[in-house]
């Protein structure tokens, strides 16, 4: 939210390993769950801004690539402890400036502790291939590079674990990067920078640029960013991508998903009803992985929808700091407006409202940007709610005659981030696995809880083939180079026949 006010101005930008004032417009942070709170202040950084930022990373860059990666690791090991030491004093500022339950902002930062600890490891395995010559007295082998100056544009839904998927990888091969973080959660990629900075990270290898869609396009646009690494919605992504494509710039894309939980009748039943609840509902729905569509056989629809309608409809929903609450706000007010308009027209195209489906203004919840946990059944394949990222606590119940049906209907979406079956039958369960078009696939879990040491992305519209966490992120910000050493003393040709 932007303001012409003026104000203390809390927050700046962080550019060649000093804290500067942008030179935009103010822009407040607020509270979601009581939007009287003001948490921050910061000024937009405009172009000038930028440029400094790139020109800074571009100037590190050299000394960084030479340092040697274990020693790299180091400083990234360093930040992963200084983070775990105040775990609990991220999370509860995550919790004020983005609304998800305390419980969940801990696990936020654990996850990039978790990224710090793994990606050190990875200093000491910067791997390359050894691989046979077809011609006598010569070596030949694969090493890693640097792709050059990193632009990384980062949501909001998880402020600090996501910017350490992108920042820690980066570092580790050796590129600089110059950060943009979501306006909305402007406090915690702060903190995760500060952090980088007191852990002796270099000046100018790590630069922050604060700001809303204008300073992403500056960003994205600037001629000095060899790579750009984007975690967002598919319409931004695509811009991104397009952008990107004209110019040659590496791009890897994090965008959205549409994830289906397929429950067979020989499930675990109680077991199925908890993951589809903690994945429909956690994070209050704001998550790419989140379960928005959950298929039932048949015989035991009825007795499924009755039990999670019943489940929703006790979920405790309030500021993310208070005891036992489980649902906090959605970020903003656009979120808020954007959500309730796909349930109504949802209502529209003649779906059936279980529960929910309403803006909650109680006297406990009036100043924040709370939604009630809303499940549709009565659905037809071709309605938005089903084809559409709603991106809220919002999910679908359809009865299916069996996995067959199940697995087509699943699939059947512009998206492929992750999926789910939940069943005792293992052949079905390894045919899932072939079967489901989508990155990630959980076997008796939820769609929503990936761990940093295994690839995450998905196909379609859910990304362009990179992905995030695990060695795979290694892959995204490093050139593979060929090496040759040839000690024969005579020239040699490659796949020419000899005299």
């Amino acid at each position: 939210m932007r303001t012409g006010r003026r104000g203390p101005i809390n927050l700046k930008n962080f550019i060649g390993g000093k804290w500067v004032q942008a030179r935009g417009r103010i822009f407040k942070n607020l509270n979601p769950a009581d939007t009287r709170q003001e948490l921050d202040r910061f000024r937009e950084a405009t172009r000038d801004d930028v440029e400094g930022a790139v020109l800074a990373a571009r100037t590190a860059l050299k000394s960084w690539t030479l340092k040697p990666a274990p020693k790299r690791a180091e400083i990234i090991l360093r930040a992963g402890r200084m983070l775990e030491q105040n775990k609990e004093r991220l999370a509860r500022i995550m919790t004020a400036e983005m609304g998800k339950v305390l419980k969940e902002a801990r696990g936020d930062v654990q996850e990039a502790v978790d990224m710090a600890y793994y990606t050190a490891g990875e200093g000491r395995r910067l791997d390359g291939a050894t691989l046979p010559s077809e011609l006598p007295d010569k070596f030949a082998f694969t090493i890693r590079r640097p792709v050059g100056v990193a632009g990384l544009i980062t949501p909001w839904n998880f402020p600090m674990a996501i910017p350490s998927w992108k920042i820690f990888p980066a570092l580790i091969c050796g590129n600089t990067v110059v950060l943009k973080p979501a306006e909305d959660t402007p406090r915690s990629a702060y903190e995760f920078v500060r952090i980088l900075e007191e852990a002796g990270l270099p000046a100018g290898v790590c630069n922050m640029v604060l700001g809303g869609g204008e300073t992403g396009e500056c960003l994205v646009k600037h001629p000095g960013i060899d790579l750009l690494s984007f975690t967002g919605s598919s319409e931004i992504g695509r811009l991104v991508a397009e952008h990107c494509g004209r110019t040659l710039k590496r791009c890897s894309l994090e965008m959205g998903g549409k994830n289906a939980q397929i429950v067979l009748a020989d499930a675990d039943f109680d077991l199925a009803l908890e993951g589809a609840l903690w994945g429909a509902f956690g994070t209050t729905g704001q998550r790419c992985t989140a379960t928005s569509r959950v298929y039932l056989e048949r015989r035991i629809y009825a007795k499924f929808v009755k039990a999670f309608v019943a489940q929703a409809k006790k979920i405790k929903i309030g500021s993310g700091k208070k005891p036992g609450v489980e649902m906090g706000p959605l970020i903003n007010e656009t979120q808020l407006e954007r959500v309730h308009a796909h349930v109504t027209g949802g209502l529209r195209e003649g779906a059936h409202l279980e529960c929910g489906g309403k803006i909650l203004k109680t006297k406990a919840l009036a100043h924040g940007h709370f939604y009630a946990p809303t499940v549709f059944t009565h659905t037809r394949d071709s309605m938005k709610i089903i084809r559409e990222e709603i991106f809220g606590p919002v999910t679908c119940l359809i009865p299916v005659e069996d996995f067959e049906e199940a697995l087509t209907r699943a699939n059947d979406s512009a998206y492929g981030l992750s999926s789910s079956l939940y069943t005792r039958d293992v052949s079905l369960a390894m045919r899932a696995i072939r079967d489901l078009e989508a990155g990630i696939t959980y076997i008796n879990g939820p769609t929503i809880g990936a761990e940093v040491h295994l690839p995450f992305g998905g196909i379609k519209n859910t990304g362009n083939g990179h992905r995030e966490a695990g060695r795979s992120s290694l892959d995204i910000f490093s050139e593979w180079k060929s090496v040759y050493v040839d000690f024969s003393g005579r020239l040699q040709k490659a796949q020419i026949d000899l005299d």
